[in-house]
């Protein structure tokens, strides 16, 4: 029996055992809200939301939930911050800062902040920020002999380029390339390096005509020399005041034209000039103060600059959607909601759920394009709050379009077909990952990974279910209809109902998460990266009323059993017959992306600061190299001047909280963001 290393939320509040620690003075009489203000977004913001609205990897700090437990009692409150916060560093701050943190948080109700600024037209020039002047004497330069992105560029890349945020739209995560492959891989070495920001790094850099596009947390773009990290400009997002400053990721951004696309932050899209780093355009998407944020970027798609949102467990009226932009101008073309409204044929899968309570439905990453079927292809999240009962339904009504696959028009935003995975789910057990687009023969298929580490492949002509495969050892569903493409719950946790706890293997981390799958087309083979982990959870009550919602749910997370503490899975399947290939298995979490090349190679990296290279065929390790920090974001593979390198982004991610608690064992570095890049001995 493994023993259970317990990630306990309050609404996801990390709590461990609690150790008695004196106050100078009574916390509630402390009286300096803004340094507390200053404090909480250094140091908590990342997770709990800037305004204390929780994220996915945080507790909401502001909800009834919250204020019954711990709320109505400072000095407790205090103790628990202090002996819990921040994961990986706990104590490391002055003991000041906690209490002027405990402040802010109690207070934070009664804090009237104003903010002036008024949302204006994409084209009004008010909107137009310009790149700051970096402090030091470095001077923004011009890519003079650029040629602008094609469509051709984008959908069929030239080999050397990696233009897409999984290289193609296709989403393989496949270079082509071959220079370096399973006979010399032990020939790497460190060609450069660069420091990035603070943050969460998990972003994907673009690679054309020897140039790099580099995204940072905070919403800073920098175009490099690929062959040496030598800059050549740098653009810094402007914020608007009291918007989040720091902290999310940006998984991916878009070139096309002469344009650089990023879906920001505070929920706006913006375009760049692709030579200068000039800001060209912004177009504001929805309102932050509602919540909406973005953790993944846009795709093109025939012309159209398209992405998804994030932030929608909040019950507000917009809900959550997808849009499609003018490339030129910024100018919305079309927006599709995600979840059924009034009018829609399937509203009814709500039961009778007024529209403002229909919450979730989250796209949290880039979406797949076919330019031959010119089908847009994107993954949604669940329904919010996660519990069925605590959003006051059934797991028995399917909440479309959540958990879904939707195939759309990219001109026109109609959906053209929908797969649902997991009706009605209810253990934020999402399938809301990246959608491969693969042909077998001449079968045209797409295969999605969720966290329950269900590999699910679909006809993506028509979205007809095709076949399934487990990944993973899984105690929540009674049945899984390999037949008909069908999941079934466990009774307890259909019949949950609010403050009723059940259990999880997998757990709301997976299984399978963010970190993307590599199709190699040539093997017919799709490396998944998991995680071994379990969790227990009671969904709690959440107050249908405006600008409520929330997650709504307390979850314990923990290693699975019988897996002698091995947390990370490397898994190949076959994609035509659906049989493991191979596996491997380590104590540390898998925290990249996997790159699959035509050297025969899979790259990825860990929490234990090691980057990898396996032998895609076999599963055998044949190289690592060990880097100043935590492995993170999506590696790539490019050429310039007819030599092969490798990229892969190290540093902060959004799992610091549950690492540190999962694997205490395993060393986690302050900080250390960086980009690393390898090429063979000469």
């Amino acid at each position: 029996m493994i023993k259970k290393i317990k990630i306990f939320f309050i609404s996801l509040l990390i709590i461990i055992p609690i150790y008695k620690i004196g106050l100078a003075e009574p916390v509630h009489n402390l009286p300096n809200i803004d340094i507390g203000k200053i404090a909480y977004e250094k140091y908590c913001a990342e997770c709990h939301g800037y305004k204390l609205q929780g994220t996915a990897h945080g507790s909401n700090l502001s909800d009834n939930n919250f204020l019954q437990k711990l709320g109505k009692n400072p000095d407790k409150l205090y103790q628990e911050i202090i002996s819990t916060m921040p994961p990986g560093k706990i104590g490391n701050i002055e003991k000041k800062d906690y209490s002027n943190i405990t402040n802010y948080i109690l207070n934070f109700s009664d804090i009237k902040e104003e903010d002036n600024q008024d949302w204006v037209s994409f084209n009004d020039p008010s909107t137009i920020d310009q790149p700051e002047e970096r402090q030091s004497l470095f001077k923004n330069k011009v890519l003079e002999n650029f040629n602008n992105i094609s469509d051709k560029d984008i959908n069929y890349p030239k080999k050397n380029d990696w233009t897409s945020w999984r290289r193609t739209p296709l989403g393989h995560g496949y270079s082509p390339l071959n220079q370096i492959n399973k006979e010399n891989v032990k020939k790497l070495r460190l060609a450069w390096s660069l420091t990035m920001n603070d943050g969460s790094n998990q972003g994907t850099p673009l690679i054309s005509q020897g140039i790099m596009i580099l995204t940072h947390p905070g919403n800073m773009v920098q175009a490099l020399n690929a062959e040496n990290g030598k800059l050549i400009w740098e653009y810094r997002y402007t914020y608007p005041k009291d918007s989040m400053v720091l902290g999310g990721a940006t998984k991916n951004i878009a070139i096309y034209q002469d344009k650089i696309f990023m879906a920001t932050y505070d929920a706006a899209l913006i375009a760049l000039d692709i030579r200068t780093g000039k800001l060209l355009w912004k177009t504001i998407k929805a309102n932050y103060k509602d919540g909406y944020t973005h953790s993944s970027g846009p795709i093109i798609a025939n012309g159209t600059v398209i992405s998804g949102i994030n932030g929608c467990e909040r019950y507000i009226e917009d809900g959550c959607f997808i849009t499609g932009h003018d490339p030129s101008s910024g100018k919305e073309i079309w927006r599709t909601s995600t979840v059924a409204l009034s009018g829609d044929i399937n509203s009814a899968s709500w039961g009778d759920t007024p529209d403002i309570f229909k919450a979730g439905s989250d796209t949290w990453v880039a979406g797949s394009y076919d330019p031959i079927l010119n089908i847009f292809y994107i993954g949604t999240s669940q329904a919010k709050p996660w519990v069925a009962a605590s959003r006051g339904m059934s797991p028995n009504e399917k909440a479309l379009y959540t958990n879904s696959t939707l195939a759309m028009d990219p001109k026109t935003g109609k959906i053209l077909w929908f797969f649902q995975h997991i009706p009605g789910e209810t253990i934020d057990m999402e399938v809301g990952f990246e959608r491969i687009l693969a042909n077998i023969g001449d079968k045209k298929i797409v295969l999605t990974v969720g966290k329950d580490g269900i590999l699910w492949k679909l006809d993506r002509e028509k979205g007809k279910f095709i076949d399934l495969k487990e990944t993973i050892n899984q105690n929540i569903y009674k049945t899984v209809d390999r037949k008909k493409g069908k999941v079934i719950y466990r009774d307890d946790i259909l019949l949950s109902k609010i403050d009723t706890p059940f259990s999880a293997c997998p757990g709301i981390y997976g299984g399978n998460n963010w970190q993307a799958a590599s199709y190699d087309p040539e093997n017919n083979l799709i490396v998944i990266p998991l995680h071994q982990l379990c969790a227990d959870m009671v969904g709690r009550y959440i107050e249908q009323k405006e600008g409520g919602g929330g997650y709504g749910a307390d979850s314990k997370s923990y290693k699975m059993d019988n897996i002698d503490g091995k947390v990370g899975k490397l898994v190949s399947i076959n994609v035509e017959n659906m049989n493991q290939i191979w596996e491997y298995k380590q104590d540390a979490m898998f925290l990249t992306g996997a790159l699959t090349t035509a050297g025969g190679l899979t790259f990825i990296g860990d929490l234990e600061r090691k980057f990898m290279a396996f032998n895609t065929k076999t599963g055998e390790l044949l190289w690592h190299s060990v880097l100043g920090s935590a492995l993170h974001g999506f590696p790539i593979s490019y050429a310039t001047n007819g030599k092969q390198y490798i990229a892969v982004q190290t540093g902060m991610g959004v799992f610091r909280a549950l690492t540190s608690l999962i694997s205490p064992e395993i060393y986690q570095p302050e900080g250390g963001n960086a980009i690393y890049v390898f090429e063979l001995q000469n």
